[in-house]
């Protein structure tokens, strides 16, 4: 059975991992992601650990089942041969910021000029029509201007990044999920579209949803910040032997679990006889359950819980769930062998579709390995790419500046520099 976005063909213009976690969700649909390069290599080929050079983990995990094309869009033979495959595609994608974009003849109408009916996507830092459209953005900066940095601090004594690099990979999956829904517009119409997805207000569409609370109305009856997740109490609890994950929700499982545990009483006090107090007054009810869980050790809890079906769940680290055997069998976590790379260690999609199932597993790609088969799809033979970027030269990594590399990054671009390992700490930004 063919993948539900088998026959697609997307022009991946994007560096780091906003952009690249986007096309990775269409890969993984089964789209033909085409990665376009320049001569050094995407910066993202030397994150992370790594044992061959230009194939370190994260670009392994964020291209996986994509294609690489090595072009110099700062040439004008790699500019032509890149206008050449855009009317070979559907979508286009890059994270440029506005002035990188024009200065490479990306702009939704020089584009739209080649392939009237594409969906062209960006993602930048901020959006273009605000006064921020040409500052650089990584993830942090746009945790920090979203909220979300300062959201961490409530139960700490600073303010603090999410570990992952949230607001890169929420972005991508928006921008996914955008351009999933022009391509249905085109369906239906014939007709092509600019999409832009910012991260900034991306960021702060997501995190506001229940943290606006109060300021929901006009005038506020309270503070833009959701009670029941801003409980200091709300955390990992300790048990006698370690840590449990509960969240008791409903009123049933609070009549069950307070029942248990010898404090029913609470089911009438006027502070918790309704869902609206109990979010309230969450932090109250949530020391409750902290003094009474650090009393027996972690199984005793998983089963006594399960019994009276109250969500709960040991806390896990990586280690434990990339050796869980449940995943492992499911093929969720499986190990296979990368042409150049060796044995890797890779995650499925955890999307399962039944008509129409998503593709399975396929290599990242090394620099440059499909640039003679994408070009001859656009009717470029092998020898005219050698102008557009397709002379590998010293290998990844020996220039990411030189090329498109050096406009990119979240809406960013914040030029990379000389050499890909020039400016990590400042520069690479998302995860970097």
């Amino acid at each position: 059975m063919a993948a539900p976005l088998d026959g697609l063909r997307v022009l991946d213009l994007t560096s780091t991992f906003s952009g690249p976690y986007c096309t990775l969700m269409l890969a993984d649909l089964g789209a033909e992601v085409v990665k376009v390069e320049p001569p050094g290599g995407d910066i993202a080929r030397q994150l992370g650990a790594s044992r061959t050079p230009g194939l370190a983990a994260v670009f392994l995990n964020m291209n996986r089942g994509k294609k690489s094309v090595v072009l110099d869009l700062k040439s004008a033979a790699g500019r032509a041969a890149l206008a050449r495959l855009i009317p070979t595609a559907d979508v286009l994608v890059h994270n440029m910021r506005p002035g990188a974009a024009d200065r490479l003849g990306l702009s939704y109408p020089e584009v739209a000029a080649l392939r009237a009916d594409i969906v062209h996507c960006v993602i930048p830092g901020f959006r273009s029509t605000g006064p921020d459209a040409d500052r650089p953005a990584y993830d942090d900066v746009i945790q920090g201007a979203s909220g979300m940095a300062w959201l961490q601090s409530i139960n700490q004594d600073r303010p603090g990044y999410v570990t992952t690099p949230l607001a890169d990979k929420l972005a991508g999956l928006t921008a996914a999920t955008a351009v999933l829904a022009a391509l249905r517009h085109r369906d239906a119409t014939g007709q092509g579209q600019r999409v832009e997805v910012p991260m900034l207000e991306t960021m702060i569409a997501f995190g506001l949803l229940e943290q606006l609370d109060g300021w929901t109305f006009e005038p506020p009856t309270g503070p833009p910040v959701y009670p029941r997740t801003a409980a200091p109490n709300r955390r990992p609890y300790r048990t006698a032997d370690g840590h449990l994950c509960v969240l008791i929700y409903t009123g049933e499982q609070w009549d069950r679990f307070l029942t248990l545990v010898g404090r029913a009483d609470l089911l009438r006090h006027p502070d918790f006889d309704t869902v609206g107090k109990r979010i309230a007054n969450a932090d109250r009810l949530y020391q409750v359950v902290a003094s009474v869980l650090v009393e027996q050790p972690t199984g005793h809890w998983l089963a006594a819980l399960r019994e009276i079906d109250v969500p709960c769940a040991p806390l896990a680290d990586y280690e434990e769930i990339l050796r869980d055997a449940d995943l492992r069998a499911a093929g969720f976590v499986s190990v296979v062998d990368h042409p150049a790379a060796g044995r890797l260690r890779t995650i499925a999609s955890p999307i399962s579709l039944s008509a129409s199932p998503v593709t399975g597993y396929r290599h990242a790609p090394t620099l440059g390995q499909h640039t003679d088969e994408i070009l001859a799809s656009a009717g470029i033979a092998p020898a005219a790419g050698s102008g557009a970027g397709r002379d590998l030269g010293n290998g990844p990594g020996s220039g990411v500046g030189s090329g498109l590399g050096s406009d990119l990054g979240n809406g960013a671009g914040s030029d990379l520099g000389s050499g890909a390992g020039s400016h990590l700490g400042s520069d690479v930004g998302s995860g970097g």
